[in-house]
């Protein structure tokens, strides 16, 4: 039988509709393999780049400094690349001469809630921005850090700046005090060691960021701790802290005081050498002079350099004697309150005890005897 050009056979028909079923399920299959590879590669660039972000960063080679600091792991802190001081910091002579006694766990307070809010680039470097708390008190630092090199595919990182500052104390009244609690004597970190001056500065490597605290707790001076924060690298803090002589060191100094004055008065003369009272007369003196101490001195201290110094104090002594009147041959009776005053200076020795200078006409020094 013919058929028809323009119809085509049943067998025919059924043979295309199947080839056509077959192709739809295969172009179906190809389109969801390319949308499961598109979702794979950007899953994998969405890894790599969060493994980038938390491992690999300069945001990252921060946050594991400061996580060290906050964990007290100090020693650790310091082996990190760039953290210790280079040749060129060195020109700066507070940091070449400070001492490194601060670089410790036990010299560091508490530091958290570590948050980087920031990296932009800076010259050659990436300069990293976090907040945080250091001693519970909150402060921002920037951190300047360049590429090293690479560890396999992942790039490696160092500070381009040194995040350690120094704080330059200057502390009167006293040699020993503490940071964060750890006890340091000035002459110990001072570059000049005993030698060293209240009035020069000594100056001591910290880390940043981190809050100090400088006491000063001994039995002859104390202070309430006053708080410096270090928060920027490479930063020359200053800090001065004078601390307040102790009731119990001036309650010696007023004893040592009162003997020296009681021992000016057994001096049976007008003038008791290397005291700060006398008496003159134009007669002769027939019997005495007896002395006594009619008002001691209330003794009060003051900063001065390297110790303390008495600041002019009124005190009165009373005095005894007849004398002949070279005119006429008679004989009178003295007896008389003395008005003087009172000052001197107090410095410390090696071995801790106070050496106390009363200003007279003839300087005089108590021995030590006060202890340190």
């Amino acid at each position: 039988m013919v058929q028809s050009a323009g119809v085509l056979a049943p067998d025919v028909r059924s043979r295309r509709a199947r080839r056509a079923r077959r192709r739809a399920p295969l172009w179906s299959d190809l389109t969801l393999l390319a949308v499961v590879g598109v979702v794979l590669v950007a899953a994998l660039a969405a890894g790599g780049l969060t493994v980038y972000r938390e491992f690999y960063s300069p945001s990252a080679f921060v946050t594991r400094y400061l996580t060290l600091l906050s964990e007290g792991r100090a020693a650790d802190a310091l082996q990190l690349p760039g953290v210790a001081l280079s040749h060129s910091d060195l020109d700066d002579e507070a940091f070449r001469s400070a001492s490194d006694a601060l670089l410790r766990r036990t010299a560091l307070s508490s530091l958290t809630d570590i948050t980087v809010t920031g990296e932009r680039p800076q010259g050659a470097a990436t300069a990293v921005t976090v907040k945080y708390k250091a001693g519970g008190h909150a402060g921002t630092s920037t951190f300047l850090v360049a590429r090293s090199g690479w560890v396999g595919v992942a790039p490696s990182w160092e500070f381009a700046q040194s995040p350690l500052a120094v704080i330059s104390l200057r502390l009167g009244g006293s040699d020993r005090f503490t940071v964060n609690g750890f006890d340091l004597d000035r002459r110990q970190v001072a570059a000049q060691g005993a030698e060293s001056s209240a009035q020069d500065p000594v100056p001591m490597l910290v880390f940043s960021p981190g809050l100090y605290s400088v006491s000063v707790k001994t039995s002859t001076a104390a202070t309430n701790g006053v708080g410096v924060l270090a928060d920027k690298p490479l930063a020359d803090v200053p800090l001065d802290v004078q601390a307040a002589p102790t009731a119990e060191f001036v309650k010696v100094v007023q004893q040592r005081v009162n003997e020296f004055l009681d021992r000016c008065t057994t001096q049976t003369v007008l003038q008791p050498t290397g005291c700060p009272f006398g008496l003159t007369v134009p007669n002769r003196v027939m019997d005495g002079p007896v002395w006594t101490m009619a008002t001691s001195p209330d003794i009060t201290l003051e900063p001065d350099d390297d110790g303390w110094k008495i600041p002019p104090t009124p005190a009165t002594a009373h005095v005894k004697l007849d004398v002949m009147s070279l005119y006429d041959g008679s004989v009178s009776h003295v007896d008389e309150d003395v008005p003087f005053q009172v000052s001197g200076s107090i410095r410390f020795l090696p071995d801790g005890s106070a050496s106390i200078s009363i200003t007279s006409p003839e300087q005089s020094d108590l021995p030590p005897g006060a202890e340190g």
